[in-house]
């Protein structure tokens, strides 16, 4: 950063408004490390402004708070951490996070978290988080918020009136429509997995193979032919007459001439209505006269094309549901109205109900729309000679609208316990007549109690994805649990509503854990998907090809309708990249950290890399088991942070360990290795059993026993297929067919047997990875042991030296660089790095050498082996290193 700029009292602030900036935001969608739940972050600088407080700019603090009065007070600090309930902000980063909270509750939406999680004025640098019910609101809230400190550096208007007025707009057009939210809500109380596409609003519930999925009402159960038939008034009304059910009489139109013929044709009293609409648009009420017929045309047509001329229908409105072919709740829907006082106009009355909070356009549990004081209003007065000035006598009820819909002011009775039994068998039957699991019909009877046949009752509607929340929240009577009668259809009692999933995180040993992890379930009969390095799985089928570790590939995964057990690897880059790609985990694996990636996304400890991955300890559910390394003082820390219960994994005994000895005299569940009769053992304690699942020698992952950094990930594995109900004779079946191997575990310690002799190929590239990796080669018999490593060129320096020092028990070594993973440094730099620091360490120079790419020296290392050696290569590109090594050919 450039020096900092003297400041005196003569200095103009307003100049340097726009040095304050937000340079990026981005949405983590899912638990992270600063918040487990999701949050829009930002990056704020401020240029020549960095090293001045907000307070010291003069007149800055007034101004703010003239516009945002509630940003000063502990209370209106709202969602900001403790760290930050101060009477006033004292930075700009504090202060675009109170500015936005604010913007927020302002705005209607519940305001739960925000904190400034970097302050750094050195670095010109502020980081603010703040959690979000709609991400696309939070991101505006944020620049928004900037852009009133930039106002307020000038001197200018800031105009929030306009712009709460357009982000409650905006909050409203992005979350989810009443129903929706109340179906949301039912199925988390249910502890049902909810993921909500916010691109297309299709919210999907369970995951995997227990997966349905909602829109508003509308089910992946939902007939698509009993959609095109309610969706086609006229057509929903020819089924319903085939089975003998009432309907109003009528005829389609597509000209105002035809409408006028079938109007005469019927006889008055009729209505029009668009052939498909909703929310009772264009539909007319009570016409009497053809000049009627002809000044409701426009707003009918204006819907649809065809217009629907139906003989006008006595009775009181009501609203039916039928899910899964059964009646759950009805209604009796009233038309928006005011009752008079003798003394108010229609408007004022109007304005006095809709100050009502359960009306309000910007409380998001209300369950009523505001009274519409608008032009179809005035219209539909007019027919009586009244306007909105009119003043209504005392007591008198004046309609404002000739239906009776929620969406336009209704109100609703509910009617359920009311029901005659013939009527409700009536409404099933025409749910069932046009094929809809979930089906709300509009029944004009003046007494819902009456069989329909004694009242002239008749069916005008029936209606696909009905709305609910005036069942689930009548304005008068019992509320009905119609979203659990849904969901009770979409899982019958007893069915699964979710699948097991298995989170692996660590610095090493994550993509063979996860791959070991897949293959018991999958050997005990279990379809499973897989998301790793590798790619993203369904069974032994690879589906996508990459490094997929993040929450795309989780969401791929958990979205697969056929996956049972869901297995995901978890790196720190997508946690902090994006967040988690899942809400909670069955069981989440811990299997170490070490240094790796230190210096990258503002991670420079090992401990602020521990906080990393202990996010996947904090989501285990508070049923599920968090897999802890015990071995690992980072890792066995994690326990203070997990809801679930512990599960510790150690490559000592048990009994020699105080803490695993500890934690199993008090109930608790430990993989250990201990001696038995064929030597040292894989075994898992519980409950006072000692299972031994085999020999570490027999296992083939271990390679007899030399690859002893495999203990941990075969531990962890059978940990988690432990406490998922797996018996211990399944996971030993499991660990015996697990064969590493390029088609296996491609990169992780693949293994070669050639003419000239023994490669090994792996992908180690840190310094815990790597020293198990020499150390391995190390246990193996050989004439000699050359080691070909590269680290890539964004790591630190001293990782780098570390690395090279690793391989100083080597006969030969040599250095070598990936043309795509300099990541920055010049060409030769890291290899020459590595050289000087093992030369350093003692080792003879003529028995090193560096190559500049990869390929020459993976041919320079084969081309100097001799019958018996044994050469570790760290792969940067596998695939390619392995055609070099199986063109020698096998012994």
């Amino acid at each position: 950063m450039a020096a900092a700029t003297t400041f005196d009292s003569t200095t103009s602030f307003a100049t340097l408004a726009d040095d304050l900036r937000i340079v990026n935001v981005r949405a983590l969608r899912g638990p992270n490390v600063t918040h487990l739940a999701p949050i829009v972050v930002a990056e704020l600088r401020a240029g020549d402004l960095a090293h001045v407080a907000p307070a010291d700019v003069p007149g800055f603090m007034t101004r703010l708070l003239a516009v945002l009065p509630g940003i000063a007070s502990d209370a209106a600090a709202h969602g900001a951490s403790s760290s930050s309930r101060r009477a006033l902000p004292l930075s700009w980063g504090e202060s675009l996070l109170r500015v936005a909270l604010e913007l927020e509750r302002l705005a209607g939406t519940p305001v739960t978290f925000g904190r400034v999680t970097v302050d750094d004025p050195a670095r010109d640098r502020w980081t603010v988080a703040v959690a979000y019910d709609e991400a696309e609101l939070t991101t505006e809230a944020l620049h928004e918020g900037a852009r009133i400190l930039r106002d307020c550096l000038r001197g200018e208007d800031a105009e929030i009136e306009d712009t709460v007025r357009e982000l409650t707009r905006l909050y409203h057009r992005s979350r989810p429509g009443p129903t929706t939210l109340v179906m949301i809500e039912a199925a988390r109380r249910r502890g049902i997995p909810v993921r909500r596409n916010p691109d297309d609003g299709i919210v999907q519930l369970g995951l995997g193979a227990t997966q349905r999925r909602l829109w508003s009402t509308m089910t992946d159960f939902t007939s698509v032919i009993g959609t095109e038939i309610t969706s086609d008034k006229h057509w929903t009304k020819q089924v319903l007459k085939r089975v003998g059910l009432a309907i109003p009489d009528g005829e389609t139109a597509r000209t105002l001439e035809g409408a006028l013929e079938i109007a005469e044709d019927i006889g008055f009293p009729v209505l029009l209505k668009p052939l498909d609409a909703n929310n009772g648009r264009g539909i007319s009420g009570r016409i009497d006269t053809l000049d009627g017929v002809r000044d409701a045309w426009p707003r009918a047509r204006a819907e649809h094309e065809v217009v629907v001329v139906e003989r006008f229908a006595e009775g009181n409105d009501h609203r039916v549901v039928v899910v899964n072919g059964r009646v759950v709740a009805c209604v009796e829907r009233i038309p928006a109205h005011v009752v008079g006082d003798g003394t108010l106009s229609i408007r004022a009355l109007g304005a006095d109900v809709n100050r009502d909070p359960n009306r309000s356009k910007t409380n998001p549990n209300a369950s009523l729309a505001p009274l519409p004081l608008d032009e179809l209003t005035e219209r539909f007065l007019a027919r009586t000679g009244r306007t909105l000035d009119s003043v209504p006598a005392a007591g008198e009820i004046v309609y404002l609208r000739a239906t009776a819909n929620i969406s336009t002011g209704g109100t609703a009775i509910d009617r359920t316990d009311e029901m005659h039994p013939t009527n409700r068998a009536l409404c099933e039957l025409a749910a069932g007549a046009v094929g809809l699991d979930i089906a709300g019909l509009d029944v004009l009877t003046p007494d819902i109690s009456v069989p329909f046949r004694e009242n002239g009752a008749v069916i005008i509607e029936v209606n696909a994805s009905p709305g609910i929340r005036m069942h689930t929240h009548p304005d008068n009577g019992v509320p009905r649990d119609v979203p659990g009668a849904i969901l009770d259809m979409l899982y019958p009692p007893g069915a699964p509503t979710t699948i097991p999933l298995i989170a692996i995180t660590g610095t090493n040993g994550k993509t063979t854990t996860t791959r070991l992890v897949a293959h018991l379930f999958r050997q005990a009969g279990f379809a499973t998907g897989l998301a790793t390095t590798d790619g993203v799985y369904f069974q032994e089928h690879l589906l996508l090809e990459g490094d997929l570790t993040g929450p795309f590939a989780a969401n791929v995964v958990l979205s697969h309708p056929g996956v049972e057990v869901a297995v995901i690897e978890t790196a720190r880059g997508g946690i902090l990249r994006s967040g988690l790609g899942y809400d909670q985990c069955d069981v989440g694996i811990v299997l170490n950290v070490t240094s790796d990636h230190l210096g990258m996304r503002g991670i420079e400890t090992v401990e602020q890399l521990a906080e990393v991955k202990g996010v996947i300890a904090a989501v285990v559910k508070p049923t599920g088991y968090a897999v802890l390394n015990a071995d690992d003082p980072l890792v066995y820390a994690m326990r203070e942070r997990t809801p679930g219960k512990w599960v510790f994994f150690t490559t000592r005994s048990a009994v020699d360990h105080p803490i695993v000895a500890g934690h199993l005299a008090s109930g608790g569940i430990a993989g250990c290795i201990e001696r038995g009769r064929d030597g040292d053992m894989l075994v898992i304690r519980a409950d006072g059993h000692r299972h031994e699942l085999a020999s570490v020698a027999e296992v083939p992952l271990t390679f007899g026993g030399a690859a002893k950094f495999q203990l941990e990930n075969i531990l962890a594995a059978s940990l988690a297929a432990y406490t998922q109900g797996m018996s211990p004779e399944t996971i030993r079946a499991g660990l015996m067919t697990f064969i590493p191997s390029a088609a296996q575990t491609p990169g992780r310690v693949n293994v070669f047997d050639t003419a000239r002799g023994r490669v090994i190929i792996d992908y180690a590239h840190n310094v815990a990875a790597i020293g198990a990796l020499m150390e391995f080669v190390g246990a193996l018999p050989a004439k000699r042991r050359i080691a070909l490593l590269g680290m890539p060129g964004d790591r630190r320096d001293d990782d780098i030296r570390a690395v090279a020092r690793l391989a100083s028990s080597m006969d030969q070594v040599i250095f070598k660089e990936h043309d795509a993973y300099r990541r920055g440094r010049a060409p030769g730099e890291v290899a020459a790095l590595m050289a000087d620091a093992l030369a350093a360490a003692g080792f003879p120079r003529e028995r090193i050498a560096t190559f500049l790419e990869e390929d020459e020296a993976v041919v320079h290392a084969l081309g100097t082996m001799q019958p018996g050696d044994v050469v570790a290569i760290t792969a940067d590109d596998a695939e390619a290193v392995r055609a070099r090594v199986e063109a020698l050919g096998a012994t």
